[in-house]
């Protein structure tokens, strides 16, 4: 079915009620490029942030109605996706600017097999992304 895709990448949907600080964190600190800001309330979403990742797309999707928190605890609080990654050219320069925008960091930079670095950081919603890289 490989064959059958048409995009390098993939779009990937958070849905929040803390639409202007999640934008501000992937456009701003996470360095996300900024497409545009949609409505479509015929499907109730008040607004679709869209931030790109090269190929990849994130959706920060902000509903019409009030819609209940996930679950808390990160990678291992709850089944379902929990984490994404971004490959980055300098893990640490990631963690940086994260750290200076108060993000909290999960895992500092660390060797995870030989040659290949993480660390891990919180969005304003609690959702975790990890950045990969040297």
């Amino acid at each position: 079915m490989s064959d059958s895709f048409t995009k390098g990448g993939f779009d990937l949907g958070i849905v929040t009620t803390n639409g202007d600080e999640m934008l501000g964190f992937y456009r701003d600190v996470v360095g996300l490029e900024f497409e545009a800001t949609i409505n479509m309330e015929a499907l109730g979403v008040a607004a679709m942030h869209r931030v790109w990742a090269n190929e990849s797309l994130l959706k920060i999707v902000v509903p019409t109605k009030d819609v209940p928190a996930g679950p808390k605890g990160g990678m291992m609080g709850a089944s379902g996706m929990r984490y994404f990654t971004l490959s980055v050219p300098n893990v640490q320069t990631a963690l940086d600017a994260c750290a200076d925008a108060g993000a909290p960091i999960i895992w500092d930079r660390r060797e995870v097999r030989p040659g290949v670095v993480v660390g891990m950081v919180e969005d304003p919603d609690g959702n975790w992304v990890e950045f990969i890289g040297k």
